[in-house]
């Protein structure tokens, strides 16, 4: 089913901004311009508009154009057990290239993530993830070994891990994002092209069943140039979820999730 008109409008401007075709500064094209563009009328445009302006690629005092603000795409957090779907709705092509996916005893931080016994075998995996071919994020994913093995029957670099093992029924029902600012090591440097110590945006989750049974944590580092994160508060998050509140980013990434 093709999305709602003002969802393809939205995912093919996000598409122009992100490339370079509307450029930061860039005027974006009136109203009558785009519903010629489409054949439809205003309240689709303004609608997609507006979806652009609450993630922050565009802006405009009123009564004036809108014009480009940031190339950085916003990802929601509805998104984040998939960076494959997150890219399609940006209207760009997701890629991945797997470094490495082996069977592992359990280390210590595995164990206390996953809440294993030291020595238990889990599934680690390495992949860079890239947008039109760019390096965006690099991904380091630990699974339990009943999920993680389902993997070895899987390429990897064919799409999305997280829609594979969906459909081979793992239960994702629930995770949890912690947002931070790290330092590039030396393997985040060599696979995203950028200096060693360069900042990133850390992404670490942990995804549970419905149950609260553990199923992977993962620590993803995206270029801060490339992605940016939308957090939609609303009064009903629970005001447990508050970890960090001298942390501005923390608190209000933990205020967003209703898991």
């Amino acid at each position: 089913m093709d999305a709602p008109l003002h969802e393809r409008v939205a995912s093919d401007l996000r598409r122009r901004i992100s490339s370079g075709e509307l450029s930061v500064g860039a005027a974006i094209p009136s109203e009558s311009h785009l519903c010629e563009q489409w054949g439809i009328s205003r309240g689709p445009i303004r609608q997609a508009l507006a979806t652009l302006r609450a993630e922050g690629l565009i802006g405009g005092g009123r009564g004036k154009p809108p014009v480009v603000r940031s190339q950085s795409m916003p990802q929601p957090f509805e998104t984040f057990l998939s960076f494959s779907r997150w890219v399609q709705l940006m209207g760009r092509t997701p890629g991945q290239r797997t470094l490495e996916i082996a069977r592992r005893p359990a280390g210590q931080e595995a164990c206390d993530a996953l809440g294993l016994e030291e020595g238990e075998p889990v599934v680690e995996m390495l992949r860079l993830r890239l947008m039109d071919d760019l390096p965006a994020m690099v991904e380091r994913t630990t699974f339990v070994w009943p999920v993680g093995r389902l993997l070895f029957d899987f390429d990897c670099d064919s799409g999305s891990v997280f829609a594979y093992l969906s459909g081979r029924g793992v239960d994702l029902s629930r995770a949890r994002h912690v947002i931070d600012a790290v330092g590039a090591d030396d393997t985040d440097a060599a696979l995203l092209g950028i200096p060693r110590g360069a900042p990133l945006l850390r992404e670490r989750r942990q995804t549970s069943s419905a149950a609260g049974e553990p199923v992977e944590f993962s620590d993803d580092r995206y270029r801060p140039d490339l992605v940016s994160f939308t957090i939609d508060n609303s009064q009903q998050a629970h005001p447990a979820l508050l970890r960090s509140p001298s942390h501005p980013l923390a608190a209000r990434a933990a205020q967003g999730v209703t898991p």
